[in-house]
């Protein structure tokens, strides 16, 4: 009796260490936005994220699985989407400010591949991958209503953080949010 009590005792006390720290994370992450991370909404708890389909270019299979490990910037985006157009190089050079984190656009809805290609190659967009949801099957599972939207998943591939908007994802104060973010593991 007595062992099931301690059992009960240590998991209740791990499980208010735990929640006080991720309040904790929270609030020194919460103090670093200034600007556009005013808009980054921080979960107190991780949501894991659906299983969906994704596309490359070519139409090869693609999976957000192939991030785990990572901190990951999910973007998702359209061509068609002025706030999204404008803010995909930001995206481009936080990637190479910071390559140990995935920055991950998806295109979600009806994009020409071809449009895509163009679109990158006019914005100069060297460093970040090309995945697809063409029937906006992840986007729809995870409430993406508008767009842009920025999706933030720790390693292990759950959702921390989310930013409806646009942003300059390069900016030193974006950079801080995300480092804190990061050493917070």
């Amino acid at each position: 009796m007595m062992r099931l009590f301690l059992a009960a005792l240590y998991t209740a006390l791990t499980l208010g260490a735990n929640v006080a720290l991720a309040e904790d994370v929270a609030g020194n992450v919460a103090a670093l936005r200034e600007g556009d991370m005013k808009k980054l909404a921080l979960h107190e708890i991780p949501v894991d994220l659906p299983k969906a389909a994704l596309v490359t270019l070519d139409d090869a299979p693609a999976s957000l699985e192939d991030y785990r490990g990572k901190w990951v910037v999910l973007n998702f985006w359209a061509t068609w989407c002025a706030p999204c157009r404008a803010e995909m190089p930001s995206l481009n050079r936080l990637q190479q400010a910071m390559p140990d984190l995935a920055v991950v656009p998806v295109a979600t809805g009806r994009n020409e591949p071809a449009a895509i290609e163009r679109f990158y190659t006019e914005a100069a967009i060297t460093d970040l991958p090309i995945l697809r949801d063409p029937k906006s099957e992840l986007s729809r599972q995870m409430g993406v209503m508008a767009l842009p939207v920025t999706v933030i998943l720790n390693p292990e591939g759950q959702e921390v953080a989310r930013m409806i908007g646009d942003a300059e994802w390069d900016s030193a104060n974006a950079q801080a949010v995300l480092a804190a973010l990061i050493d917070s593991q």
